[in-house]
């Protein structure tokens, strides 16, 4: 089964607040492309890189309709709107193309695999296969209580 096309409008800022309205099929390469300065033009001139809104289509004549409704808006208007979604101005596609850490939960992990020890049947039920030992508590012994050099007698 083939996946559904998505189409994206989104709104693209400068620090300086700078907007850029634009139809994409592909928000993630599109946001990158910005991003790294490959796309020539009025972005690029403007130091436009930062994804503030974004909105999903299902077809592409709905997201071009919604595009030149968003365009031909004052800039407060579409100020506004960005603010209804994105209210700290976030680039929303801060870690996009960055290597994610694949995190695994403790319980799932299998960097300390256990080994099996005939030796002693009671480190398999107390789960200590593999873990150091503790070594036993010393006892305690009395002090004694040092005398001065002074008054020996």
């Amino acid at each position: 089964m083939r996946e559904e096309k998505r189409y994206y409008v989104c709104i693209m800022a400068s620090r300086s607040l700078t907007l850029y309205t634009g139809v994409t099929g592909d928000i993630c390469n599109r946001a990158l492309q910005h991003k790294a300065g490959e796309i020539e033009g009025f972005t690029w001139k403007y130091h436009i890189n930062r994804l503030v809104y974004c909105e999903t289509f299902k077809y592409v004549d709905k997201a071009i309709a919604r595009e030149k409704q968003i365009k031909a808006w004052t800039r407060a208007k579409r100020l506004a709107l960005i603010k209804t979604m994105n209210a700290t101005w976030q680039d929303l596609a801060e870690d996009w193309g960055k290597p994610t850490k694949l995190q695994i939960p403790r319980f799932a992990r299998d960097d300390n695999p256990k080994e099996s020890n005939d030796d002693n049947p009671q480190d398999a039920i107390e789960g200590t296969i593999g873990a150091a030992k503790a070594a036993p508590l010393q006892k305690k012994t009395e002090s004694v209580p040092l005398q001065s050099k002074a008054k020996i007698a």
